[in-house]
């Protein structure tokens, strides 16, 4: 009798565990997931911001700088395209064809004085500075979350309850490939003459 309880004790213990190590495994899990998707969160709010500031600077630059308009068009595009994205990749995307319609935009003002000293243009590139750089520091946050979360579903034992609470999918990054915005401006003024 006291054999058949000790195993009874002991079967009952070894499930306790279990259960406690899948519960601690289904909370980090979900732990990191709901990280990823906070540092997502942020770096759309970076992104949206950024783009809420293109028409301010669009008015301003157009102002001074009239024969630009396929400038201004690129710039608009680009900031139409991070409005409408709905995924890391398309974000990616759109920011690299943004960052480099707004490299070619600043070079171009490098061109007229009376808009490089206007103070509406110097506050718009400062606001434009600080928002970069609180977008590098949410597109690394974001990328450092979907590597602890994709590195989370993948050793075992988490793979295996992962898949089991459909959480298997490993998420994307945020990437800057090379584009216009890691390439050096080429600005073309014949149009200008």
């Amino acid at each position: 009798m006291d054999l058949i309880l000790l195993f009874g004790l002991a079967v009952l213990v070894i499930v306790i565990v279990l259960a406690i190590v899948i519960i601690a495994i289904y909370n980090g899990l979900v732990t990191k997931q709901k990280r990823v998707n906070n540092a997502w969160a942020q770096i759309d709010v970076q992104l949206r911001r950024r783009a809420d500031l293109i028409p301010n600077l669009i008015e301003t630059v157009k102002g001074y700088a009239r024969f630009e308009r396929k400038v201004l068009t690129e710039v608009t595009r680009a900031r139409t395209s991070i409005m409408k994205a709905k995924s890391p990749a398309e974000s990616a995307k759109a920011d690299n064809m943004l960052a480099g319609a707004l490299k070619t935009i600043f070079a171009v003002a490098e061109n007229y004085p009376k808009l490089r000293a206007s103070e509406n243009f110097k506050s718009l590139q400062e606001e434009f500075a600080t928002t970069e750089n609180k977008i590098a520091y949410a597109r690394q946050f974001y990328n450092d979350s979907v590597m602890q979360f994709n590195t989370a579903i993948a050793v075992f034992p988490n793979n295996v309850f992962a898949g089991m609470f459909g959480m298997s999918k490993p998420r994307e990054y945020f990437e800057v490939k090379e584009t216009a915005a890691k390439k050096p401006v080429k600005a073309d003024f014949s149009d200008l003459a």
